[in-house]
């Protein structure tokens, strides 16, 4: 893929790096002259010190033979600009941060796929580190609905239940599905049928609808 992203800082230059890594055709265009000659040091890519809200300099990235467009600046203002000039040149994927909550209707009514703020995204992530330590990683879907990953705890009320016996006893209800199970003993992950046992120590992704509650939690903790 050919990509251009705009902003090597804290959350550009993973993204580069991930990027580059993935052995994509990356551009970068940072106004900071030391944030890009840190990013052309580091990666294998081509990096524009000049301003993205300009269209010529998007131009001169090559944004028009461009697979996708990744805003990540600090300043919303500007990521909405540079999203705004980025359709112009037909981009098929035009993608950005938002650190205002309540600008992300704005991004969505232009038609650009969006990531909340990201400090807001770790402050969660670390409060349910602590409230809920069994949880290993999470996603919202929706309002409700949440696809999050668990380590099955020895004695749980799910440990050595195949999934069909689960769900008979009512562990496992309408609204809740096992997608995937990761044991130490099998190199790939399970995909889980109605006989696949659950057994205490597995890692499982679960789909559940009403979110990661306690009464949830209780299935694969006890």
């Amino acid at each position: 893929m050919y990509i251009v992203i705009v902003g090597a800082g804290d959350i550009g230059t993973p993204l580069i790096e991930m990027a580059t890594e993935g052995g994509n055709e990356v551009v970068v265009i940072e106004n900071d002259a030391n944030r890009a000659e840190n990013a052309a040091s580091r990666f294998d890519c081509l990096v524009l010190n000049d301003d993205a809200t300009v269209k010529d300099t998007l131009a001169d990235a090559g944004t028009d033979r461009a697979d996708a467009v990744i805003s990540t600046t600090d300043r919303d203002a500007t990521n909405i600009m540079v999203c705004l000039l980025a359709q112009e040149f037909d981009v098929p994927q035009v993608v950005s941060v938002v650190h205002d909550p309540e600008h992300m209707n704005i991004f969505r009514q232009i038609g650009v796929h969006t990531m909340q703020n990201p400090q807001s995204l770790i402050a969660e992530y670390l409060f349910r580190s602590v409230q809920r330590p069994s949880v290993v990683d999470f996603m919202h879907i929706g309002d409700e609905a949440e696809v999050f990953e668990i380590v099955v705890e020895e004695d749980a009320p799910i440990d050595g239940e195949s999934i069909a016996e689960a769900a008979s006893q009512g562990l496992l209800t309408e609204d809740m599905l096992i997608v995937a199970i990761e044991r130490e003993s099998e190199e790939t992950p399970i995909t889980p049928r109605g006989r696949t046992i659950v057994r205490g120590g597995d890692l499982v992704t679960v789909y559940s609808s009403s979110g990661v509650t306690e009464s949830v939690l209780e299935i694969f903790t006890g």
